[in-house]
């Protein structure tokens, strides 16, 4: 374990470090601006048209390790006269600094396409880290979250614990979450931090051999932005063992904003990746926050955001449906040329399959 702490450590410098912190404090950012917002994609990308119901705020509790874990859970509209379907179950991980209120663009349409998106809380790595320190210092309050190794190995225990409770609560009769999920169908998103959440999930090592923070029960994946420790020194072997579907996203101007991983970087996990279907996006002119969003008011990159997000949008959900609802029209559209027909201009994307 002591060994696993110090391959984490360099990695943890990650996510949006500078993106959660309130505008006084925020820096400008250097780096170049599209000359233009991105094309719209060429289809719809809107969620299905239904009244979404508010999500639940639930506050649980890990008693084997004497912690909290908040969630946010977005349902899907339940039928008014039948009782609903259980559904696939999506567990987000969020960015340094973040929370279980952020990235609701992803709650909301996931759950209006047939999923249960249960946004994870990661205490010690989440808003309260900038938030109750003086302004002046919340540089470094995150910076200390981001090297502590506890908080890098306490998120994927977060995950494992909420798949266990998520378990309990569709078996009690008395939690909103009753006969609601289909739990033999999970999947894994986060961005950042996150990204590297779910990634020790789907079986990265960080030493070689068998990952402990891995997840059996998650069946697919989808990183955004996740940090690569070590850059190009990164070893196949920290991959081997992941054998579920990976969708990674990233962008071209997606350097991390604490200058840990640069952009370029981003799609060694992909290249790595030798034993699952595993597929690349990068978004042209994509930086770290067209994921997460943006606490300082930019309205030029706010309307290449809005564009990206509805992109991100669409192909997660065909992603999902392909893999968590074995649904074959958004296996062939996701696959087979839809994804990149609508990117258009907007990025390239890659896919490949394990070799026989």
């Amino acid at each position: 374990m002591r060994r696993l702490h110090r391959a984490l450590l360099s990695a943890l410098l990650i996510p949006s470090g500078l993106s959660i912190l309130p505008p006084s404090t925020a820096q400008a950012d250097p780096r170049p601006r599209p000359a233009t917002a991105p094309a719209a994609p060429a289809t719809s990308t809107a969620a299905p048209a239904a009244s979404a119901s508010a999500p639940l705020k639930l506050d649980w509790v890990d008693a084997s390790r004497q912690r909290s874990v908040p969630v946010l859970v977005y349902l899907p509209p339940a039928p008014p006269a039948s009782k609903p379907e259980p559904v696939p179950v999506i567990i987000f991980s969020h960015g340094l600094g973040g929370s279980r209120e952020g990235y609701s663009y992803l709650g909301r349409h996931w759950s209006q396409a047939g999923y249960a998106s249960v946004h994870v809380q990661h205490l010690g790595s989440d808003d309260a880290v900038w938030r109750e320190a003086r302004p002046a210092e919340r540089m470094q309050a995150v910076k200390r979250a981001a090297a502590t190794p506890a908080n890098a190995l306490a998120r994927p225990a977060d995950v494992t614990f909420v798949i266990d409770e998520l378990t309990r609560q569709n078996q009690d009769p008395k939690s909103p979450l009753h006969s609601r999920l289909d739990l033999s169908h999970i999947g894994a998103a986060g961005h950042s931090f996150g990204g590297f959440t779910v990634m020790a999930i789907a079986g990265q090592s960080f030493r070689g051999g068998v990952s402990p923070l891995a997840d059996s029960r998650v069946k697919a994946v989808i990183q955004m932005s996740a940090p690569v420790i070590g850059g190009q020194r990164v070893p196949q072997e920290n991959f081997d063992n992941i054998r579920i579907p990976v969708f990674h996203m990233t962008g071209t101007l997606d350097d991390s904003p604490v200058g840990e991983t640069a952009a370029a970087d981003r799609r060694i996990p992909y290249d790595r990746m030798q034993h699952s279907s595993t597929s690349l996006v990068i978004f042209k002119d994509g930086d770290h926050m067209i994921f997460s969003g943006r606490m300082q008011r930019d309205p030029e990159r706010e309307a290449a955001d809005e564009v990206f997000q509805k992109l991100i949008s669409k192909s997660t959900t065909a992603f999902w449906d392909a893999h968590l609802k074995n649904k074959a029209e958004s296996r062939k559209w996701f696959y087979e040329g839809g994804f990149t027909t609508a990117l258009g201009s907007s990025g390239t994307f890659e896919h490949k399959a394990p070799a026989e």
